[in-house]
């Protein structure tokens, strides 16, 4: 816009295509919700988090934080989804088959039923921190808490974490 004789130009942040939101993010909000609700509601949480985030998504700012943004859109789903589970009849007369030793995660499945079995802030404070790599500022904002007690939730889950899956500290002490 012209200013007298000189020019000004202004710098827009232009947000990029939807698909490419989803490219980069989409493995971080997987992580995310299979720490917090499992893995047989996993991708029903990744689905209905890309839904929603691709109908708000044009009313998101061009400089906006997206990872959070869909974090804080994974932790409702989740909520829902965990809410709705609760309110659900399910037979318990036949236990469910084991898992196929040939899948891509196995080597995970007993990490992923410690993390399971964390109080559900330290279990979301340990997914949203060190899975989805969010700084305890917004972890804070995404649980309704407080920065301290959103870094003392995830270093309580951690602590935890180390006392109830020995493979961890054996994993370190042998790199």
């Amino acid at each position: 816009m012209p200013v007298g004789d000189a020019t000004v130009t202004v710098d827009q942040v232009v947000k990029p295509p939807f698909e490419t939101v989803v490219a980069q993010h989409g493995a971080t909000v997987l992580r995310v919700v299979r720490a917090v609700v499992g893995h047989s509601d996993a991708d029903d949480a990744w689905s209905e988090t890309f839904l929603a985030a691709m109908k708000a998504y044009p009313r998101l700012p061009a400089n906006a934080n997206v990872e959070a943004w869909l974090v804080t859109i994974a932790h409702r789903k989740a909520i829902d989804i965990t809410r709705a589970a609760a309110r659900r009849a399910f037979p318990v007369a036949d236990t469910p088959d084991s898992p196929a030793s040939d899948r891509a995660d196995s080597h995970d499945l007993d990490l992923d039923t410690a993390v399971g079995a964390l109080p559900p802030k330290q279990r979301q404070a340990v997914a949203y921190h060190y899975l989805a790599g969010l700084p305890y500022a917004e972890i804070a904002i995404i649980l309704d808490s407080s920065v301290s007690a959103a870094r003392r939730a995830a270093a309580d889950g951690i602590a935890t974490l180390r006392r109830t899956y020995p493979q961890i500290d054996t994993a370190r002490s042998n790199t």
